[in-house]
């Protein structure tokens, strides 16, 4: 179970790397940018906030749906919820993120 565990999260990590800020093309795991990452029986919780409060709103929501979209594309992942914070569109991202139809499994 523990090493389930810890294999899943490795595998979150490995899927986070793969995200890169299209403004600065930099990973956002390069950049610190997720926060916290919480793994409760399937379902995964993100925290991450952007490189600045102003950070264009159209990079947000793409980092945003790739931190989503990269994570659920995991097999033992059954949903992702996405929480960007100290943004001017946080809610706004946060509710067209996770309201969205997640991509088909693989």
């Amino acid at each position: 179970m523990v090493q389930d565990l810890q294999n899943t999260r490795r595998q979150i990590f490995d899927e986070l790397t793969k995200i890169v800020d299209p403004e600065i093309g930099v990973s956002i795991m390069e950049l610190e940018l997720v926060d916290n990452v919480d793994i409760d029986s399937g379902t995964v919780s993100i925290d991450l906030h952007l490189t600045s409060p102003f950070c264009p709103a159209v990079f947000g929501f793409k980092i945003a749906q790739d931190v989503r979209d990269n994570v659920y594309k995991i097999p033992e992942v059954s949903s992702v919820k996405v929480n960007v914070s100290n943004h001017f569109m946080s809610e706004a991202i946060n509710k067209q993120v996770n309201e969205s139809t997640p991509p088909q499994k693989p």
